[in-house]
């Protein structure tokens, strides 16, 4: 799963019952005798967010559910709604055994809110219709995990919805009027009502930048010289190889004591050059840029020692359990600017394709991230608060970024990366143990500066299916990595020489 994992189930277990919301006047439809009656169930933490996680901590919910409970009165003559909040699966049995003994609900709508809290999986168990909705940057990466997983179950009582345009969530809730009439599955009347609304991908025009890859044969041998450190834990010593890469676990507390021996003068003139370079600073006071650059030169103080190309790191765990004292994301963004890996989360297998995607561009860097889908736009959102300026590798053309904190938590340092538009990329993730390479190309549009989630958001159109991007999350987890460029030979050449198969997810 994800960093995220240890905050919600101590918010899921600290949580009490959070209930049914009253249900005003207003929620009922004045049209038929007897209308279709839905529960909309608000999938989270809370109403108002006491903990770091997406969209952000202090993030208040009861604006955003009121309209959506508004909306949906409004639009949907003949429904009777009735909002409800759960934390898990506790209250969703217990939403779902009260239904049953009072025999009044016709289906379900279980709005993700936050990321990782198991409510639909419940409701999905009525046998009723439930259809299942992401509430953008908020619950994103539980819902395409967990709608993943009902698509490979071919779950014909659900539904999605997976958009930005709240007609497209009327036009889906419509869809239960038609399950209760009989006829096509819910999972099919929902599917045809978002692909109707779904704007055709049209001629995309994608400048060409005259990439050059390393022939397979050289990428395999030069990857075999190489080193990743993985943070995790206290824990330290060899952790196998990954395609040739070798993994060697580093202590918190090695990391720790690199960052307090780092020059202070050498960390604030890092400091002063992150500073004069970036288009803003907001937030991020003076002394975290400085503790956030002594970290970079603590990074790159192991990378030296241990003979090292790439590091990632338990940043989340690392910080909130005192083991390290600045956010490694200013960093990790210096390190992809001079060609070398810097990856979040502790996530090895993710560090290991950025490392295989810069060896075989030859420099450019790989942008992990977080994303999220929206078919009312017909793209993909690459979200996350590292990433390079320099995304054609550290002797190309450097783009704007600002400096500002960490966005689950508001606070340290990390960075929005205005990232170049107009170009394909390729994404990629790499996966031994199944020698599988899973792959997508996108066409970049845009960079979304909205406030919830992470800083940097990526805005792309799939070359392919939007329908068949949303199936391979449950199988894969959240995180992708994405590179400039057109990499499907190499890659594809790459996957024949190893022997592995390349997995098209759109």
């Amino acid at each position: 799963m994800n960093r995220r994992n240890f905050i919600t189930r101590s918010a899921m277990a600290a949580a009490g019952t959070l209930g049914t919301l009253a249900n005003p006047g207003w929620l009922v439809s004045a049209e038929p005798s007897s209308p279709t009656r839905i529960r909309i169930i608000y999938s989270l933490h809370g109403e108002k967010q006491e903990q770091p996680d997406w969209p952000n901590k202090g993030f208040d919910f009861k604006p955003a559910m009121e309209r959506l409970n508004v909306l949906l009165a409004k639009s949907c003559p003949g429904f009777e709604f009735t909002p409800t909040l759960a934390t898990g699966e506790a209250q969703a049995k217990k939403i779902l055994d009260d239904d049953k003994a009072a025999g009044k609900i016709d289906g379900y709508i279980v709005y993700q809110m936050n990321c990782w809290n198991r409510v639909v999986q419940t409701m999905a168990t009525s046998g009723k219709p439930v259809l299942y909705a992401d509430f953008q940057f908020g619950g994103s990466g539980g819902f395409l995990v967990y709608n993943a997983a009902f698509l490979r179950q071919q779950s014909a009582n659900v539904g999605f919805v997976a958009s930005s345009d709240p007609k497209d969530l009327v036009a889906a809730v419509k869809c239960f009027a038609t399950a209760r009439s009989g006829g096509t599955s819910f999972a099919a009347a929902t599917a045809k009502a978002r692909l109707d609304r779904t704007p055709a991908m049209g001629m995309l025009k994608a400048a060409n930048d005259n990439l050059k890859c390393l022939n397979a044969d050289e990428c395999l041998k030069q990857l075999k010289e190489m080193k990743i450190l993985a943070v995790r834990s206290q824990e330290s010593g060899p952790a196998g190889e990954i395609m040739g890469i070798k993994i060697q676990q580093v202590a918190f507390a090695e990391l720790n004591e690199a960052w307090k021996a780092a020059d202070k003068d050498e960390a604030r003139a890092v400091a002063d050059n992150w500073t004069r370079s970036a288009a803003k600073v907001e937030g991020v006071t003076r002394e975290t840029m400085e503790t956030s650059a002594a970290m970079y030169l603590a990074q790159k103080a192991l990378l030296k020692n241990h003979g090292a190309s790439g590091i990632t790191v338990n940043c989340l765990g690392g910080f909130y359990g005192g083991h390290i004292h600045a956010y490694p994301c200013l960093g990790f963004h210096q390190l992809l600017n001079e060609g070398l890996v810097g990856g979040c989360e502790c996530d090895v297998r993710s560090a290991v394709t950025m490392l295989v995607g810069t060896t075989l561009t030859q420099g450019r860097p790989g942008y992990i991230s977080d994303p999220v889908i929206d078919t009312s736009k017909d793209q993909i959102i690459y979200a996350h608060c590292v990433a390079a300026n320099k995304a054609f590798g550290p002797k190309g053309q450097a783009n704007l970024y600002e400096i500002l904190t960490h966005s689950e938590d508001r606070q340290g340092a990390s960075v929005r990366s205005l990232l170049p538009t107009g170009r394909l990329t390729t994404t990629l993730e790499f996966e031994q143990s199944r020698k599988e390479i899973l792959f997508h190309q996108a066409v970049a549009v845009d960079n979304d500066p909205d406030d919830r989630a992470c800083r940097t958001k990526l805005c792309a159109v799939p070359m392919g299916d939007i329908e068949k991007l949303f199936r391979e999350w449950d199988a894969w987890g959240w995180h992708r990595v994405t590179f400039y460029g057109d990499l499907k030979q190499p890659v594809y050449a790459l996957a024949d020489k190893l022997g592995w198969k390349v997995v098209a997810e759109a």
